[in-house]
């Protein structure tokens, strides 16, 4: 049988500076919860950057594999 995935998208740190110090703060906490709930990491996604050479957000790309 083959197996099956299901993605999950998380956005952190959109808006203003404040915002995404919270996210770079709050990113692990996000993973390390999801783990428990069986998502496993793929990739940290973080668009090309603003005039002030900070990304405009980043995005967690978690995945799980789906159980029948």
């Amino acid at each position: 049988m083959k197996k099956r995935y299901e993605y999950k998208f998380i956005r952190l740190g959109e808006g203003m500076f404040m915002a995404k110090r919270k996210a770079e703060a709050e990113y692990q906490q996000q993973i390390h919860k999801h783990a428990e709930e069986g998502w496993r990491l793929v990739q940290v996604f973080a668009p090309s950057t603003g005039v002030d050479g900070w990304a405009k957000y980043y995005e967690l790309i978690l995945e799980r594999e789906v159980v029948d």
